[in-house]
Formats: C-alpha cells, sequence, structure tokens
C-alpha cells in the first residue's frame, strides 16, 4: 500500500472505529445495507431501463450516456483498487466491523459512490426534476459504505470527486 494511503488510515481509523461502534446496532445498520444493495446497480439500471419507456428516443439516449459512464467509471474504478490496494477498514483497524460482505478486496476509492456520482450528474443533466430522489439516493450510497465499515471517508470523497470530474465530462464530450 502507498504511504500516503497508510498515513490516511491512521487518521481515520479512529473516526471510523467511532462510527462503527455508533451504528453498530441492526435497526440502524439494515437500510444503509440495503441502500448499499440499491447501489450495487439495482437502482441504476432500473431507473436506466424505464427512461426509454417514459420519454422514448431522448430517454434511450439518456440511459445510454449514463451506461458509457457507468463503463468508463468501472474502468477506473478498477485500474486504482488494483494500483492503491488499501485494504478496508474492517480489515485492518481493530473496533471497525464489516455489516456486509464487500464486493472485492480494497477500498480505495469507493465504487458505489464513484458509479452513484457519476450516474446523478448525467441523470440530472436530462431530467433535473429528479434531483429530489437522486440526490438524497446518492448522499445515502456514499455514507453506507463508511456506515457498514466498507470504505474509510476518504474513500468516498476520492470517489465524489473522481464521480463528478467523469459525470460532468461526459457531458462536455457528448453533445
Amino acid at each position: 500500500m502507498r504511504p500516503w494511503l497508510q498515513q490516511l488510515n491512521e487518521i481515520e481509523a479512529p473516526l471510523c472505529r467511532a462510527w462503527s461502534q455508533a451504528f453498530r446496532y441492526d435497526r440502524i445498520q439494515r437500510p444503509f445495507a440495503i441502500v448499499s444493495r440499491l447501489g450495487d446497480g439495482v437502482f441504476w439500471y432500473s431507473l436506466i431501463a424505464v427512461m426509454p419507456l417514459v420519454d422514448g428516443w431522448d430517454g434511450l439516449y439518456a440511459g445510454l450516456h449514463m451506461l458509457l459512464t457507468g463503463g468508463v467509471a468501472l474502468v477506473i474504478y478498477k485500474m486504482l483498487k488494483g494500483t492503491t490496494r488499501r485494504e478496508r477498514p474492517y480489515r485492518c483497524t481493530i473496533g471497525v466491523t464489516a455489516a456486509i460482505p464487500p464486493l472485492d478486496r480494497y477500498s480505495f476509492p469507493s465504487g458505489h459512490t464513484l458509479h452513484a456520482v457519476s450516474f446523478t450528474v448525467v441523470a440530472l443533466h436530462y431530467y433535473p426534476r429528479l434531483a429530489w430522489i437522486l440526490v438524497p439516493f446518492t448522499l445515502l450510497v456514499a455514507s453506507s459504505r463508511v456506515v457498514l465499515g466498507l470504505h474509510y471517508p476518504s474513500d468516498v470523497l476520492a470517489a465524489t470527486g473522481i464521480g463528478l470530474a467523469l459525470g460532468y465530462a461526459g457531458i462536455l464530450l457528448l453533445p
């Protein structure tokens, strides 16, 4: 692991431990686990599938734009995870437990957050009236990753920045 990530681990470990203890109750973890599961793709791919049904060719174009963005996000996410190899907080911080099993081994950046943010940016470009549901859902997905012991806050913040940049770059590049 990179030295700068080790330093971040040391800084963020107490915060992750405190959150793990504060949110250890099933009645708190279960809703976050559900949101996290929806953020695996179920919510986003359902939205993409519905858009052409509701808005015809415009919805299809918006959905394809989201899928293209998701593909690029996946490549970036895989490259960064393979390069940084930052272990998840529950694996290297005493007092942090994983409330659900992770999809992969490494933590940096949060793929759920990266996809949620980039999908939200693109979707809101076409359908700004969806902000009332997409923005809170994206915030819950990002929060769930830390609450469930799967990510450090910096994993989520970095993924947010990458997702914003990716979403806006896609809007600028596609007419």
